[in-house]
C-alpha cells in the first residue's frame, strides 16, 4: 500500500487516499483500476479500503481508496461537510490522478462504493464515462435519506432550521456538529435506539470492529441543505449506461439501503449488463465486514470487474 496526496491542477486541497496493488505488483505492467468510496461518516480505512479495498486488490485490481473533501485526512474547509455534489466531483479528481499513473490501464476503470459511497458511485457514473463499471454495495440515496428519516420527515423544518444556524456562523457564532450515532451500543440500549441499522452503526463505528481515527461520524449541520435537494439516481433511466451491479441484504433498516438496491435497479433500463445481487440473511451493517456476506459481494463483484475491465468471462 501506498499513502498519497492528490492535488490536481484545479483543486483547492488535496484528497488522502491510499493505493492498494495487486500481489507481486509490476510498475511496468499495467492494471484495472477500482476506485473505492467510503460510506457517509467514513474514512478510506474502514469498509472501503481495508474490506473491499483490500479483498479486490488481492484479486488483481489497482485499488484507490480515499478520504472525501473536508473528511478524514483529506483537506477542506470547514471540516466534515457532507456535500452530495462534492463527494460525486471527489470521484472524478481521483480518476484524473489515477489516469496519469503509467501502471494503471485508463479504459479500465471501475467503481465501488459502500452505504453512501454506494449511491455516489451510482450518481458519478451518470455523467463521468471514464468509469467502465460500477458496484454499489448496500447503497443508500443519502439525498432521500436526508428527506425523510435524517430530517424526523420534516425536510422544510431542517432546511429553516439549517439556514438559521449558517446565519449564526457566517455572523461568528460556534459551528454546529452533529454526531450522528450514540457514543457505544450501551449508550445506545440506554437510550431505546435499538432500530436495526442505527444500532448496527453504532456496533460498526463506536467499537474495535470498525472504529478508525478518521471515521468520525459526524456532519456539519448548516452546510446540509443542498443534500436534501439531492436525489442519487436522478436519470438513471437515460443515463446510467456502464454495466452496473448493486449488492444488498435483504435484512431492511431504517437507512434504506434494500429499498434504494430495489429502486435503482429497477430504474437503470440502459445499462448494458444489468444485475442485483441479494444477500439472503443479511443486513446493511452485516455488508460491511462479516466474512459471510461480504464473500458474497466479491464472489459476484470480482468476475463482474474482471468482465467489464479485462474482458474475461
Amino acid at each position: 500500500m501506498k499513502s498519497v496526496k492528490i492535488q490536481n491542477a484545479d483543486m483547492a486541497w488535496h484528497i488522502a487516499a491510499n493505493i492498494l496493488f495487486p500481489p507481486e505488483f509490476d510498475e511496468g505492467r499495467t492494471y484495472p483500476a477500482i476506485v473505492s468510496v467510503h460510506p457517509f461518516g467514513s474514512c478510506k480505512e474502514q469498509t472501503s479500503g481495508n474490506v473491499y479495498g483490500k479483498a479486490l486488490a488481492e484479486q488483481g485490481f489497482v485499488v484507490i481508496a480515499y478520504d472525501a473533501s473536508f473528511q478524514g485526512e483529506s483537506g477542506g474547509s470547514p471540516r466534515w461537510v457532507e456535500d452530495p455534489t462534492q463527494r460525486v466531483e471527489d470521484i472524478s479528481r481521483v480518476i484524473d490522478y489515477a489516469v496519469t499513473l503509467p501502471y494503471v490501464d485508463a479504459d479500465a476503470i471501475g467503481v465501488l462504493g459502500v452505504c453512501g459511497g454506494g449511491g455516489y458511485v451510482l450518481n458519478a457514473t451518470l455523467t463521468e464515462k471514464r468509469i467502465k463499471a460500477v458496484v454499489s454495495i448496500t447503497g443508500v440515496n443519502i439525498g432521500r435519506l436526508f428527506r425523510e428519516g435524517f430530517s424526523n420527515y420534516d425536510p422544510l423544518g431542517a432546511l429553516t432550521a439549517m439556514a438559521a444556524q449558517r446565519t449564526r456562523e457566517a455572523r461568528g457564532g460556534e459551528l454546529q456538529v452533529n454526531e450522528l450515532l450514540p457514543a457505544s451500543p450501551d449508550v445506545a440500549r440506554k437510550n431505546g435506539l435499538t432500530e436495526l441499522d442505527v444500532f448496527e452503526a453504532t456496533d460498526y463505528y463506536k467499537t474495535p470492529r470498525g472504529q478508525q481515527p478518521g471515521g468520525w461520524t459526524r456532519m456539519l449541520f448548516s452546510h446540509a441543505q443542498k443534500t436534501l435537494a439531492w436525489d442519487a439516481f436522478a436519470f438513471a433511466e437515460t443515463l446510467l449506461t456502464q454495466p452496473m451491479m448493486v449488492v444488498i441484504g435483504n435484512k431492511p433498516g431504517a437507512f434504506g439501503a434494500f429499498r434504494d438496491g430495489m429502486e435503482v435497479y429497477g430504474r437503470a433500463t440502459a445499462s448494458k449488463d444489468r444485475r442485483l445481487v441479494v444477500a439472503e440473511g443479511w443486513s446493511h451493517y452485516d455488508l460491511y465486514d462479516k466474512p459471510e456476506p461480504v464473500a458474497i459481494a466479491l464472489e459476484q463483484a470480482v468476475p463482474f470487474f474482471r468482465k467489464h475491465l479485462q474482458g474475461e468471462g
